[in-house]
């Protein structure tokens, strides 16, 4: 009975490079970001890991972030569930947008609210708050009963999302998960008990 749940943030997109707010916007992976996904898989087959199932958004750095993981398992044809529950925050009308524009636009400060507050949207857009609003039940219904008859499981989604997600695993408040950091690339391991709270946490970094 593994009960375990790998949830990975995509590689560097091609927007992550630019400084632009991406959010729903479909962009490629960067060759860093295709390597980032890559050093992923590599880190989780030296830690012995297969998977029953994967998980992802369905926005293509997410996607290709998933394949090239189970590429480097092994892994190709496993059963890969795509769902927009998972796709990053909706940044509204800052959505391809480059921060410093934004800033120039709105003020610093404003927009320093719109990116690290918890509960406070963007214009046209999504708050963290609302964004776990579709990852939690999605979570809890479709990704959770896979984790806890025993299985493992491979979630790679986005920042945001998989922040509202850690959240409600680490329980953290809305103040707590603003501040809190995820690299792209990088595995985070949980494996859970059989009441679904968290037995233990791994960051699997380079």
């Amino acid at each position: 009975m593994s009960r375990t749940l790998v949830l990975v943030r995509h590689g560097q997109s091609e927007w992550n490079l630019k400084n632009l707010f991406t959010g729903w916007r479909d962009v490629d992976l960067t060759e860093q970001g295709t390597a980032e996904a890559k050093a992923a898989g590599q880190r989780l087959k030296a830690k012995g890991l297969k998977f029953d199932i994967a998980f992802t958004s369905v926005l293509m750095r997410a996607e290709k972030t998933c394949a090239h993981i189970l590429a480097e398992l092994g892994q190709t044809g496993l059963k890969t569930v795509r769902d927009q529950a998972l796709n990053e925050r909706d940044y509204g009308d800052l959505s391809g947008l480059n921060k410093d524009d934004a800033r120039a636009k709105w003020g610093e400060e404003q927009v320093h609210v719109w990116r690290r507050s918890y509960d406070v949207p963007p214009p046209g857009g999504e708050s963290l708050k609302d964004t776990g609003a579709r990852v939690w039940p999605y979570y809890i219904h479709t990704i959770q009963p896979h984790v806890l008859s025993g299985g493992t499981v491979l979630v790679a989604a986005h920042g945001n999302s998989l922040r509202a997600l850690i959240m409600a695993l680490d329980g953290l408040t809305g103040e707590e998960v603003v501040k809190m950091e995820l690299a792209t690339g990088v595995p985070v391991l949980y494996r859970l008990n059989a009441d679904s709270t968290v037995a233990s946490k791994e960051l699997l970094e380079a």
